[in-house]
């Protein structure tokens, strides 16, 4: 038996930020991950000299700094960062047709008045004015000044006279992203972008998505000189930077350690034990990064209450396809972009299954990725593959092989538009389903995280029912999406650490960086 500080569970992104700053805010952590590798659904695999991201490979707002990314934010406050690869644009192929879409407010701009014309031209540029003050809005709170408990209006009082000169605005962005869209946007096809933008951040179209989620997209993305970032060395190397900051510390990382149990003593976490038998105490906390159906799996049945069980009550997001390739690269042309969309048709909705795909070709921006003479591919269907045509399907039998290649043949098919000879360049070949999802990332149901549509519901805090077991990850508000679960993360650790250790940590990382 072992007693520390806080037990964390589970080494994905939200879980990795909370624990490196409870290790910076002096705590004594231990990260426990089931997995041999971290990072959870962004760790980086490797085959055959390929390098893979298992999950996440749109990145921005990292490169710099401050910035208003919470991951950026938990990187300075730990003394860590990376090299970062920068690029401007993807390729988009859509029903109208193939473009390159370059971020950035004006290059959009000539797009519409190439494809749709003067009118639309105008109603984009009447979105911006909207969005101008909601830009302002979401990024008035630095995340690292949040916290879920009353010392908030502590560490938020410095940045209050700002936030309440936006305070109109600030309403706005609590409800749907489509709310702003209505009677300032009419035509089809910037609706269906924004639609497809909603998807990509949080899972759910325009109708579902935030306001407030479309606003820190838009002052990031449309900005002068904006460039998105990708992480030399792939997700693992950010990862492995999360990991140096809890070392760094004091903290510890154990891999291929499961959590069996969360022990619960008169309604309060006191510690984890192990699916060796061993058990791990906690002075002060435990925190769980699993999603909330799995952090329901490891409470002791005799201690579910009925307010944690409308944490396992949350509606599900589907779950993915993905297929990972090593290929040739001999003679593909040198513009290849590192990503590219493909959406099969509008009218069946971005959340359709099957019907978009993303593509990401990471050694285009880090050939270290790959051998010489080779590119790396993941392709993927966002968090539309329902669960259900593989439930109880055997992962041995046949009917498992045939059904992979079945759900597979349309990312093969997205990736034919890109590299028509895809299929004769492929040395590796690998397959993900739902089962991959919910075996490698213990994700029930293999999900992408709670369907939370803005309006009908709100994302669960960082506090449970029981003291002293608090929660983070895409299962926590503010939800899905790196940047948001790196802030879930951040609200855990500084609501278990003192107002005093927290507002010095704030001085540190945004004052004075703002100052210089």
């Amino acid at each position: 038996m072992e007693t520390v500080d806080v037990v964390v569970v589970g080494s994905g992104i939200g879980g990795l930020c909370c624990a490196a700053l409870l290790a910076r805010y002096g705590f004594r952590v231990v990260v426990c991950e089931s997995h041999n590798i971290p990072g959870g659904a962004a760790h980086t695999f490797e085959r055959q000299g390929f390098y893979f991201d298992s999950g996440p490979s749109l990145y921005s707002g990292l490169s710099y700094s401050p910035s208003a990314n919470p991951l950026r934010q938990v990187l300075d406050a730990i003394g860590e960062d990376i090299p970062w690869l920068t690029y401007n644009a993807w390729g988009c192929f859509l029903p109208e047709g193939f473009f390159r879409a370059v971020v950035g407010a004006e290059p959009f701009k000539q797009i519409l008045q190439e494809w749709r014309g003067a009118e639309a031209v105008v109603e984009w540029q009447r979105l911006q004015q909207v969005m101008a003050p909601l830009k302002a809005a979401s990024t008035a709170i630095p995340p690292i000044a949040v916290r879920s408990d009353w010392g908030v209006f502590n560490t938020l009082s410095p940045f209050l006279p700002n936030a309440l000169k936006q305070a109109g605005s600030i309403f706005q962005l609590t409800g749907p992203f489509s709310k702003l869209l209505e009677g300032v946007v009419q035509d089809p096809f910037i609706r269906h972008w924004m639609d497809l933008l909603c998807f990509l951040l949080s899972g759910l179209p325009a109708k579902g998505t935030l306001a407030a989620e479309m606003a820190f997209m838009f002052a990031d993305w449309y900005r002068p000189d904006v460039r998105l970032d990708y992480p030399k060395g792939g997700g693992g190397a950010l990862v492995d930077a999360l990991i140096r900051g809890l070392q760094r510390y004091g903290g510890q990382l154990r891999l291929s350690t499961t959590v069996q149990q969360i022990l619960i003593e008169r309604q309060q976490a006191v510690g984890v034990q192990l699916k060796t038998g061993e058990q791990i105490l906690a002075r002060h906390a435990v925190v769980s990064n699993a999603s909330s159906w799995d952090t329901f799996k490891l409470i002791p049945e005799g201690s579910r209450s009925s307010s944690l069980q409308k944490r396992q009550n949350l509606p599900a997001c589907p779950s993915f396809m993905h297929l990972h390739l090593g290929i040739d690269a001999t003679d593909l042309p040198s513009d290849l972009e590192c990503h590219y969309l493909i959406v099969n048709d509008w009218e069946s909705g971005v959340d359709a299954p099957q019907n978009v795909v993303v593509v990401s070709i990471p050694s285009v921006l880090d050939p270290d990725l790959a051998p010489p003479g080779k590119h790396c591919i993941h392709a993927y269907t966002p968090a539309t593959e329902p669960y259900e045509l593989w439930s109880g399907v055997n992962r041995n039998s046949d009917r498992y092989q045939q059904l992979k290649q079945e759900r597979a043949e349309v990312l093969w098919k997205a990736l034919e538009r890109v590299i028509p000879d895809i299929h004769d360049r492929s040395d590796v070949t690998l397959v993900g389903t739902p089962l991959t999802h919910e075996r490698f990332l213990r994700r029930d149901r293999g999900s992408y995280g709670p369907a939370i549509a803005a309006g009908q519901g709100l994302f669960p805090g960082s506090k449970t029912p029981f003291k002293n077991l608090l929660c983070c990850g895409d299962s926590t508000f503010p939800g899905i999406g790196v940047p948001a679960v790196a802030a879930s993360g951040m609200i855990a650790a500084n609501t278990l650490a003192s107002v005093s250790q927290h507002r010095q940590l704030i001085s540190e990382v945004v004052v004075n960086r703002e100052q210089n």
